[in-house]
């Protein structure tokens, strides 16, 4: 039972990501393209000032699967790097942070590649 209310919680809030994702898409003329930039710089602003470890906190997964936790993690990556290395970690630390995220992205679309049939769409 103790690890109801956390999956609960990453549920909803992870929906609530994606619904109002869906809203945006459906009610406005924005891209799908401009949205998920969006969220990702969305994500390193409220990283930024502070709000967005509280909800990692309070939601895991649920915050950090959608492309603002894509953002959060770059940020918090950046924010270690200046610690550890100073002005330097600006350039190394979201992409360090963020390394194993891009490279599974990578190695798993090449592998669905390789198992799927392009055809073109009608």
């Amino acid at each position: 039972m103790d690890i109801l209310i956390p999956l609960l919680n990453a549920f909803w809030v992870g929906g609530l990501i994606c619904v109002l994702c869906q809203i945006l898409i459906d009610k406005t003329k924005l891209t799908p393209a401009r949205i998920l930039v969006m969220l990702v710089v969305l994500g390193v602003a409220l990283t930024a000032i502070g709000v967005y470890e509280p909800l990692v906190e309070f939601a895991g997964g649920g915050a950090t699967v959608p492309l603002s936790g894509f953002g959060y993690t770059m940020a918090k990556g950046v924010q270690e790097a200046i610690a550890e290395d100073g002005i330097m970690g600006v350039l190394t630390g979201g992409a360090t942070a963020a390394a194993a995220g891009i490279s599974a992205a990578i190695i798993f679309g090449y592998l669905f590649s390789l198992i799927s049939k392009p055809s073109e769409k009608k």
